[in-house]
């Protein structure tokens, strides 16, 4: 027995058709068969959208192909960058069906029952038991975009720090147009000059061959700004005793739609030890502007002496400089020495002091940081002052007196 099915025709989603039944010893020639009455057959639903012909793939497309389509035709019909009318519909219907087929359970689902089966929880009428899994597009196709292209700007490798910060649109104010022809790969264009990686992505192979992906431009992540770093000058009695400073700051920081920016203040507690060297480095993390872009720069600060009225610093030492008169040098004098902790040192001088003289008073300086039970010493330089001028007398008594050499 043959079948031959003729007169299709479609109503309420259920197809009927009429069933001519011909057995193998009926006439071709004289063309009878007989005609059974009009049956229902199985039913076939509406799959609904085609997502495999909204990315421009086929149905057997692996995991890459998607993902490459999914890159390419965002870009292109991004609303921002494209102004076509229905370009934000568009936009839409790619994230959907990016969503959708990226997902293993998802695409099995809807390959088996569609759109329809995907969405609704079940397989239909001849579905069987079906399936329990309901799927709802989110509808932002914009959140879609930015968790692909982990959260930041594709052109900022072109643009850096440069662009519009804060936009919400993720492309800032720059026009930028992009053949999205070469191979699939906006970056495509740029492969010719030679870059070996851009921000951390490399783009191409050794040979000249067609290009690979080391890592996917969706997979990026977010990129740290360069730390913002200040000079933070504190005074030798600071650094003696340790303190903390208070500095106010004023950054920008993301609201919780995690698009607009505000101003905030907030005041950093610097806590300086005692003994910290000039040039010790204090950092709080993430602590500059935030952006829908950027991971929050460091905010650094660099300790810096501010000038003293007596000393300078060598290190953990300090320096004094005592000024004394050519007869306190030759015939001996007390010079007395002022410390960092107010206190003052009588420092007998006997002996000759030649011009450069150094004497130290061994822990009266600054404590070691590493130590600060500990501390360094006072060096007292010698700063002979002579005379403008001798009278006559004088000058002949000190030839009689002063050995010639």
């Amino acid at each position: 027995m043959v079948l031959i099915w003729t007169q299709f025709g479609l109503k309420h989603k259920n197809l009927k058709c009429k069933v001519r039944v011909i057995h193998r010893n009926d006439d071709w020639i004289m063309g009878q068969a007989r005609v059974v009455p009009e049956v229902h057959c199985l039913s076939i639903k509406d799959m609904g959208k085609d997502y495999y012909k909204t990315l421009g793939i086929q149905s057997g497309a692996n995991e890459d192909e998607i993902k490459k389509a999914y890159r390419k035709m965002a870009l292109k019909f991004h609303p921002d960058k494209n102004k076509e009318p229905n370009a934000e519909e568009k936009f839409k219907e790619i994230a959907e069906a990016y969503e959708v087929l990226s997902d293993p359970k998802k695409r099995t689902i809807y390959d088996q029952y569609g759109e329809e089966g995907l969405k609704a929880g079940g397989g239909g009428s001849t579905g069987g038991q079906g399936n329990t899994y309901h799927y709802t597009f989110h509808g932002d196709p914009h959140a879609t975009f930015a968790s692909f292209f982990g959260g930041s700007n594709p052109f900022d490798i072109f643009f850096g720090s440069g662009r519009t910060r804060g936009s919400s649109n993720g492309f800032g104010d720059h026009d930028m147009d992009i053949d999205l022809d070469g191979e699939d790969d906006p970056f495509n264009a740029f492969s010719r000059f030679g870059f070996s990686g851009i921000n951390g992505f490399h783009h191409g192979g050794g040979g000249g061959g067609r290009r690979h992906h080391a890592e996917p431009i969706h997979g990026r992540r977010k990129v740290q700004d360069p730390p913002v770093v200040h000079e933070l000058r504190v005074s030798l009695e600071e650094v003696f005793h340790g303190c903390t400073k208070r500095m106010k700051i004023t950054r920008r920081r993301l609201n919780p739609d995690g698009k607009t920016l505000r101003a905030e203040d907030k005041i950093l507690n610097i806590v300086i030890k005692r003994g910290w060297k000039e040039g010790t480095k204090i950092t709080f993390p993430k602590e500059g502007d935030e952006t829908p872009e950027n991971i929050p720069a460091d905010i650094a600060f660099i300790l810096k002496d501010k000038g003293h009225p007596h000393f300078k610093r060598d290190g953990s030492n300090i320096v004094f400089t005592a000024k004394i008169s050519l007869k306190e040098a030759l015939c001996g004098c007390t010079v007395s020495i002022p410390t960092i902790d107010n206190r003052v040192i009588p420092l007998p001088c006997n002996d000759v002091i030649k011009p450069g003289t150094i004497k130290r008073l061994r822990g009266e300086g600054l404590p070691y940081p590493k130590s600060p039970s500990q501390r360094g010493d006072l060096i007292v330089e010698f700063q002979v002052r002579f005379p403008d001028r001798i009278p006559p007398q004088s000058r002949e008594i000190i030839k009689q007196h002063l050995p010639v050499s």
